[in-house]
C-alpha cells in the first residue's frame, strides 16, 4: 500500500502517462470499450492495470506543462492505436454478416448492438457475439493486457514517432479486416448465387411459379442451413484471426 501511494504522489507524471496509455486501449478495444461494461467497473480496472505496469517502470518522468500535454496526446494515441487494431479484426463479423444479409434476405433487417449502441447487420451481431464468447474463452482480453505492458518495452514513454511503418500496419490492418469478412461469407454468397440461378431457371420452365413469393423463404432456409453447417468452418477460423490481433498488435509497437 505504500509503494502504491509513494507511486502515486511521487511519481506522479509517470503514473499519469501509464493511465493515459491504458485508457487509449478503453476507447476501441472488444470487451473493454463495451457499453455494458459500467464506467466505474472500467476507471477500476484502468487504475488497477496502470498501477501495476507503472511499479514495473523504472524510468524517471519529469515534464513541463506544455511537454507534458505533447507526451499525454503520444500515450494516448498509442493506447488507441492497440485498441483499435483489435477491434478492426473482430469488425470483420460485421462485414461477414452484412454481405451474408444481402444475400439471403436479412438486408433490412438490422438490430441494435447493446455493447456500442449502434445499428449493425443481423447475422454480422449473430457471429460478431459468438468471436467475443470465444475470445473470452480462451483469455485473448489478457493478451491484449499483456500486449500493452510489453509495448513499453518497445515504444518507451514519450517513444512514440510516427512512420510510415506505422501507418501502414493499420492500413494492413483494415484491408485484412475487409479481406477477412469477404473470404468468410464467399461460400455462401456462392451458394446463395447459384441458389438464384436455379430459381430463375424455374421461374422459366414453371411460369405458373411465383419466384418472388416461393424465392425469398427458399432462400432465408438456404442461408440459415448454410450458416448452421458453417459454424465448426467459424470456429476453427477463429484462432488464425486471433492470431492475427496479437501479430499486428506487435507488429505495431515493435515497428521502427
Amino acid at each position: 500500500m505504500e509503494e502504491i501511494i509513494d507511486l502515486i504522489f511521487n511519481q506522479f507524471q509517470l503514473f499519469l502517462l501509464v493511465v493515459v496509455r491504458t485508457s487509449g486501449i478503453f476507447v476501441f478495444s472488444p470487451f473493454f470499450s463495451s457499453q455494458n461494461v459500467p464506467n466505474v467497473a472500467k476507471i477500476g480496472l484502468t487504475l488497477s492495470i496502470s498501477i501495476i505496469i507503472s511499479m514495473t517502470l523504472t524510468s524517471p518522468v519529469d515534464y513541463s506543462i506544455l511537454p507534458l500535454t505533447i507526451v499525454i496526446f503520444k500515450e494516448l494515441l498509442v493506447g488507441i492505436i492497440i485498441g483499435f487494431i483489435s477491434y478492426a479484426f473482430l469488425s470483420a463479423f460485421y462485414v461477414m454478416g452484412q454481405i451474408i444479409d444481402m444475400k439471403i434476405g436479412f438486408g433490412m433487417a438490422n438490430v441494435i448492438d447493446p455493447q456500442n449502441r449502434i445499428q449493425i447487420p443481423l447475422m454480422g451481431n449473430f457471429y460478431y457475439i459468438f468471436s467475443f464468447i470465444i475470445l473470452l474463452g480462451i483469455n485473448g482480453h489478457h493478451r491484449i493486457i499483456l500486449a500493452l505492458k510489453e509495448s513499453y518495452n518497445y515504444i518507451p514513454i514519450n517513444g512514440f514517432k510516427y512512420t510510415e511503418g506505422s501507418m501502414a500496419i493499420i492500413i494492413d490492418t483494415l484491408a485484412k479486416a475487409f479481406e477477412l469478412g469477404l473470404k468468410l461469407s464467399m461460400p455462401i454468397v456462392v451458394i446463395i448465387f447459384l441458389t438464384d440461378i436455379v430459381l430463375g431457371i424455374l421461374s422459366k420452365t414453371i411460369p405458373q411459379l411465383n419466384v418472388f413469393v416461393v424465392g425469398m423463404p427458399f432462400k432465408i432456409l438456404i442461408g440459415l442451413l448454410l450458416i448452421l453447417v458453417g459454424m465448426p468452418i467459424f470456429f476453427n477460423s477463429m484462432d488464425s484471426i486471433f492470431d492475427l490481433i496479437i501479430n499486428n498488435m506487435y507488429k505495431f509497437i515493435k515497428t521502427k
